[in-house]
């Protein structure tokens, strides 16, 4: 245990003096913070429950809204867009200065985004077919496959938000929120077709992505933005809550007549614009927390394969859901129906075993989030391998900004 501490130390000091001294560390830990917020949103109100020989996808808080709460803090999609406007355009600045063109630097920015889905889809086709060939029930291959295909709208709106930045950088936040007002009215309060609802979807995603770019060029130096948008945010969002007729949970609730999130409404977009305000402010607490060697390399490593972990979570939870079927039908917290305080004590006993689950489909798949130049083929390297662990924050400088 020692040698374990003394080696993790070692490369924790090397990964911190390999960071280049410009780094905003408190970018990254944002990111990181998101990325777990998901994960873990994912793990405690997604829940599979086995029935009439299938599984079936329900979630705790349709028979408990009480737990509403438990989505303000695990929804954090905003600070995503937030963290990845602030990234993108510093990043196109930057390479408009170098002289890079739109085309070269764009397909920089989404390769990362794709080559992991790649894998993901491959792996799930063979296994739909495996269950739909053995003969599983077509509502159980639905479900799972919902479950896995769940995150892949986020990347989709996330790259069309990243190609469109030269266009979208100096919008006024206040643009795309007064476009998703107006479909909430359109569609809530003058009867519209509900189909309107999902311009939201860029709409809606481009109120924290505009702002993370506003951040960019200096918006936020001064506390004082930060504490409005957290303020205002949550004052609106409460408003809405109470005397809007939107719901309290800010995901999505089986059986629910709105959802917050699918496509996003106002609220969400208000919501969105208090978690912002809350990580601009937290941006010097992070900072210095990330001074510190051993923090610092656990948020970059992390940063590294963060979509790996983002698209294989779900996976995750399911495998750890499929295998406990070998031995009981009605594990606590695994198979039984999320519908008791009980249900959550045993659910957070499971969680440590979907993070194990986890890091093994992390050692599996996250070498398709590398550039195909950190790769050493079987034939042997085709570029001088580069120095372990010193590599590694080089590589985040493409692969945790992208």
């Amino acid at each position: 245990m020692r040698r374990l501490r003394s080696g993790w130390s070692a490369l924790a000091d090397r990964v911190d003096e390999a960071t280049p001294a410009h780094r905003d560390r408190s970018v990254d830990a944002l990111r990181a913070f998101a990325i777990l917020g998901v994960v873990l949103g994912h793990w405690l109100v997604t829940a599979l429950t086995a029935a009439d020989g299938g599984l079936h996808g329900t979630s705790p808080l349709a028979a408990m809204p009480w737990l509403a709460p438990v989505s303000w803090v695990f929804q954090t999609l905003a600070v995503f867009f937030l963290v990845g406007g602030h990234v993108a355009a510093q990043s196109h600045a930057s390479a408009r200065a170098r002289g890079i063109p739109y085309g070269s630097w764009v397909r920089q920015r989404l390769g990362r985004l794709f080559r992991p889905v790649a894998a993901l889809l491959t792996l799930w086709a063979v296994v739909a077919g495996g269950l739909l060939l053995g003969g599983a029930e077509w509502d159980t291959v639905r479900t799972l496959l919902q479950l896995v295909w769940s995150p892949l709208w986020f990347l989709l709106v996330f790259a069309a938000l990243t190609a469109a930045t030269p266009l979208v950088a100096r919008l006024h936040p206040l643009w795309p929120l007064a476009v998703v007002a107006g479909v909430d009215l359109w569609r809530f309060g003058l009867d519209g077709p509900q189909w309107t609802g999902w311009v939201n979807v860029a709409a809606g995603w481009l109120v924290p992505y505009t702002l993370g770019a506003a951040w960019s060029r200096g918006a936020f130096t001064r506390r004082r933005p930060a504490l409005f948008l957290l303020g205002g945010g949550a004052a609106a969002t409460a408003a809405l809550v109470v005397w809007g007729g939107y719901p309290a949970s800010m995901v999505g609730v089986p059986g629910a007549a709105i959802s917050n999130l699918n496509p996003p409404t106002l609220a969400a977009a208000t919501f969105g614009l208090a978690q912002c305000g809350l990580a601009l402010l937290l941006r010097e607490p992070l900072a210095r927390a990330m001074g510190r060697p051993r923090t610092w390399a656990k948020v970059a490593l992390l940063n590294l394969s963060a979509m790996t972990v983002f698209l294989w979570h779900q996976t995750a939870m399911m495998s750890v859901t499929a295998l406990g079927l070998l031995f009981s039908t009605d594990l606590p917290g695994l198979h039984t129906a999320p519908a008791s305080p009980g249900w959550i004590a045993a659910r957070l006993l499971w969680l440590p075993v979907f993070a194990a689950a986890l890091a093994i489909c992390w050692a599996a798949f996250r070498v398709h989030e590398q550039p195909r130049s950190a790769r050493t083929p079987r034939g042997g390297p085709t570029v001088p391998p580069p120095r372990a662990p010193r590599s590694r924050p080089a590589r985040l400088e493409e692969a945790g900004h992208a």
